[in-house]
């Protein structure tokens, strides 16, 4: 429990339900849904289209999802979904050479793949909900139309990406009205958007990938040279996927297959697990060195292996096997940072808005939804308000490598949805937000809940650092001691101030025995958990 002489929050408790959000409205319009006699699907997808309004810097319906749900809490029947969104048709790498292009550049045309997010939707809630959808985007709408309030977290998101959206006429003239950003406590309104999600919650998906949203998009796109056509709208679907685990501290952590990199959550926590904890302070400087390390050894597979795998040979087994985890964990020199890492190895034969909510039937739902960049790519579709992801980034133009472009291909992505286990039973959806930052933080939060005794609130309060891939750059809050900063440097790493702070996070915690539900917030956040 926590110093309640100190700042900060405790963690959340209810009976009922809870759920858990980045966004304040998000968080009541869940609930609300919940105290309506909807379960933990239907909360999430209608909170989420809440923040696609309310925070529209980091998520949105021109962007992507992964859902990770298990009915009833039974690890027997939870299901995973992947809505990541493809590469249109026609994009080969050899296009990109022709053209001249050697990189993915963010407001670009050729960053934006299909958007994945309204067909997750739909799919999902029919299969899983209790709810039409288009019962569950009316408050969305609402607040579009009539209005919401510029929230802390939201507003400095506005301001340092004041450029991007300058570079869009169309996003301009919505997230910039009157020439200005909209001030922290101001009314803002984006009423394309609300037709748009009005158009689909009359009509379901077919509303956003045919008729007049499709070739809103598609038109725009091709203006701007992109590749995209309304038949790769058409085709867009997500799929069902099978999680992959691990066990960690008698808990079965689970994640989503690649293209999503929890592949690399579970490769941290394999590489720590032998690893003794008592006694050790988790912000230790040795213990800070080495999650840095490892972070970076493990990363640098992420970059090289991580991949669609159908189109691609991903050796997710071999990623997760104890002995890749042992090799990578060999090269680590508690006396000072890896300069340069080892060459990546090779198996033989053979990479945003996260929701957590849990209803009274402990129907547990762990749902992540995203533009990956603030903003995505900055670009907005002129009639139908909708901002369109930078996903694309996340491939490379290099032939050969297991990421590289092609068509109808998922990019590496660093969404990635979690649930944590025990025996048969869902004990904890949790998530981490923030781009490439999320393997890493999924460790993070993890270790501190279940290493080192912090509650649930606790370990998402607790200062980050976050190693760069391929630099000796490391990213560290302004909390971690300056007498720590300077060890760390000692030992070869580099501090670098975070553009922001890092991450976000939600989670709850399912106390079976006591029937109590238990949930924290990320504070770097403007979001609550609240339960019932």
């Amino acid at each position: 429990m926590r110093d309640l002489e100190k700042p900060g929050r405790s963690p959340a408790f209810g009976k009922h339900g809870m759920v858990a959000t980045s966004h304040a409205i998000s968080t009541a319009v869940g609930l609300d849904i919940l105290r309506r006699g909807g379960n933990a699907m239907d909360a999430a997808v209608a909170a989420c289209a809440v923040q696609c309004v309310v925070e529209p810097e980091s998520t949105g319906i021109g962007g992507d999802n992964f859902c990770i749900y298990a009915p009833e809490g039974s690890i027997k029947d939870m299901i995973a979904f992947n809505g990541s969104g493809r590469a249109p048709a026609a994009a080969t790498v050899e296009w990109y050479e022709e053209q001249g292009i050697t990189t993915l550049e963010r407001q670009t045309p050729h960053a934006v793949i299909v958007p994945g997010v309204i067909d997750a939707w739909e799919t999902l809630t029919k299969n899983h909900g209790t709810m039409e959808l288009g019962e569950l985007l009316q408050p969305a709408i609402e607040y579009a139309r009539d209005g919401y309030p510029i929230s802390s977290r939201v507003s400095t998101d506005f301001k340092s990406n004041e450029a991007l959206l300058r570079g869009c006429p169309n996003a301009s003239r919505v997230f910039l009205p009157g020439g200005r950003l909209p001030e922290c406590g101001e009314m803002h309104y984006q009423p394309e958007l609300a037709a748009t999600l009005e158009k689909v919650a009359q009509h379901g998906r077919d509303a956003f990938y045919t008729g007049d949203v499709a070739e809103d998009i598609v038109s725009f796109l091709q203006s701007l040279g992109g590749l995209h056509t309304l038949e790769d709208f058409k085709n867009a679907a997500g799929e069902y996927v099978t999680p992959i685990s691990t066990n960690y501290r008698g808990y079965d952590i689970y994640e989503c297959p690649p293209n999503g990199q929890g592949v690399i959550a579970l490769l941290l926590l394999n590489m720590l697990k032998d690893v003794p904890t008592d006694g050790v302070d988790p912000l230790s400087v040795e213990r800070l060195h080495m999650e840095i390390e490892f972070g970076r050894l493990a990363y640098q597979d992420r970059n090289f292996f991580v991949a669609d795998p159908n189109k691609a040979d991903v050796p997710t087994d071999w990623l997760l096997s104890d002995a890749h985890a042992k090799e990578l964990a060999a090269h680590f020199d508690p006396a000072k940072a890896l300069d340069p890492l080892p060459p990546v190895s090779a198996p033989v034969n053979e990479s945003t808005v996260y929701i957590s909510v849990v209803d009274k039937d402990r129907n547990a739902c762990s749902f992540i939804n995203t533009l990956f960049s603030n903003f995505g790519t900055g670009l907005m579709a002129p009639k139908s308000g909708v901002t369109l992801t930078n996903r694309g980034q996340g491939f490379t133009l290099e032939k050969g490598h297991l990421n590289c472009i092609a068509p109808n291909k998922r990019p590496l992505h660093t969404i990635i949805p979690g649930m944590l286990g025990q025996g048969d039973k869902a004990i904890m959806p949790f998530g981490v937000m923030g781009g490439q930052y999320q393997s890493f933080g999924h460790m993070q939060f993890l270790t501190k809940l279940l290493d080192f005794g912090m509650d649930i609130q606790e370990a998402q309060d607790a200062p980050r650092v976050f190693p760069i891939a391929g630099s000796m750059d490391v990213e560290m809050e302004g909390t971690i001691p300056a007498e720590t900063v300077a060890a760390l440097e000692k030992m070869g790493h580099k501090r670098i101030k975070p553009a922001k702070p890092i991450g976000g996070s939600q989670a709850i915690w399912i106390d079976w025995e006591r029937g109590v539900l238990i949930g924290g917030s990320e504070p770097r956040k403007d979001g609550c958990a609240v339960g019932y």
